[in-house]
């Protein structure tokens, strides 16, 4: 390839496997990188899942996104605008947003084999 590639917000691919709750559009996707915007609603989470060999990386545009994940479920960080959030690979998690305002953000997975495997929750 012999220039950059564009992709406008108009031609993001919203077409992805979903948690219940999140919306996500995809600028690239291939078999080892996935990029693109996520949107949560107000006060939503989504279903327990793992990336089992993506890392994740995150970056909040507006509002607040958290990540549950550890023993039970019980540890939890939240991301503010600005901010950014590493979620290793083979960690079981959820994310959503703590606020009722919307919250946006953008998304780089890195890795290669399913992106998103959906779980019952984490063990205790």
């Amino acid at each position: 390839m012999d220039r950059p590639t564009l992709i406008s917000k108009d031609s993001l691919d919203d077409r992805v496997q979903e948690t219940s709750g999140v919306h996500r559009a995809a600028a690239f996707s291939d078999d080892h990188v996935w990029v693109g915007r996520v949107r949560n609603s107000g006060l939503q989470e989504s279903d327990w899942h793992v990336h089992p060999g993506h890392d994740t990386y995150a970056h909040s545009v507006t509002g607040q996104f958290f990540v549950d994940f550890g023993p039970g479920g019980r540890e939890r960080i939240v991301i503010g605008p600005g901010a950014f959030a590493l979620i290793p690979k083979g960690l079981v998690h959820r994310e959503g947003n703590p606020i009722a305002e919307p919250n946006e953000g953008i998304v780089f997975r890195v890795g290669s084999g399913p992106i998103t495997v959906p779980l019952d929750g984490p063990e205790s």
